[in-house]
């Protein structure tokens, strides 16, 4: 059983939503990315997404489009990411990590290598945006050969066809982008996810994870009501962009400690 099942399970047990952090490693300074995972698993993050910078992420907003050119501007790949988790399960063998991104540093390093060393660093699953479940069951054999879990994307677009798919392939949990667009676009419809969300557990028996839109307490304590688990990334960009670097790791632990605070609330 992978740490993600195993922490799905446990907040299922304690009937509590999941929060799931994003941040671009690298950004903005790879000295604070270990630093910064730590306080928001500190601030209440159940699962940490952690972006691989790449110079054409497709599926993001402007936000997370500026975290990936700051984060390469150091040189981040994603060997470098990969020495991250390295670092953070030095003291964190807990909390699961996810590393999102695309397909090109995946394939340039190799399946076969990158399934080993992303494995032996302590990465516990894959979302790859430009993977569709039709071309990616080699990568799928090879992460669960190695105890990982391949993550697929679903959106309000989803034909059911894609939903069976997700639910043959997918483990650990769905992500379902709750717009049309890019990340940190707003104007969540809770009663719209519903009822995508209904349909997509139809064929999908994984938790599933809300994500897009999410900018604040309020907005992830209405798709809690749906959701297994919020994920929340553009905001907290955003927010350490905002202020120097110094400041950048605590303005992100305030913002995950707010919204931990709302999805904990009584209802």
């Amino acid at each position: 059983m992978s740490r993600i099942t195993k922490i799905f399970d446990t907040l299922r047990a304690h009937h509590r939503t999941g929060l799931i952090p994003f941040i671009t490693a690298g950004d903005p300074h790879p000295s604070i990315t270990v630093p910064l995972m730590h306080a928001l698993v500190e601030a209440g993050a159940d699962v940490l997404e952690l972006g691989v910078p790449f110079s054409d992420p497709m599926a993001e907003g402007p936000v997370i489009q500026r975290a990936c050119e700051r984060a390469l501007a150091f040189d981040v790949g994603l060997t470098d990411v990969l020495d991250m988790v390295r670092l953070f399960r030095q003291t964190d063998a807990v909390t699961p990590v996810v590393l999102m991104g695309y397909a090109n540093p995946v394939e340039h390093m190799g399946v076969d290598r990158f399934t080993s060393a992303a494995a032996e660093a302590g990465v516990d699953g894959l979302i790859v945006v430009d993977y569709p479940p039709q071309e990616a069951q080699a990568l799928s054999t090879a992460l669960e050969r190695a105890g990982m879990d391949l993550i697929f994307l679903l959106a309000p677009t989803s034909t059911e066809k894609r939903m069976e798919e997700v639910g043959r392939m997918g483990r650990g949990f769905s992500y379902y982008v709750s717009l049309k667009g890019v990340t940190g676009a707003s104007h969540i419809d809770t009663h719209e996810v519903a009822q995508r969300l209904a349909l997509i557990r139809q064929h999908v028996k994984l938790p599933m994870g809300v994500g897009f839109g999410i900018r604040d307490a309020e907005t992830a304590r209405a798709v809690a009501s749906v959701a297994d688990a919020v994920i929340i990334g553009s905001k907290v960009i955003q927010e350490m962009a905002a202020v120097p670097l110094e400041e950048a790791v605590e303005v992100a632990r305030r913002l995950i400690g707010q919204v931990r605070l709302a999805l904990d609330a009584p209802r």
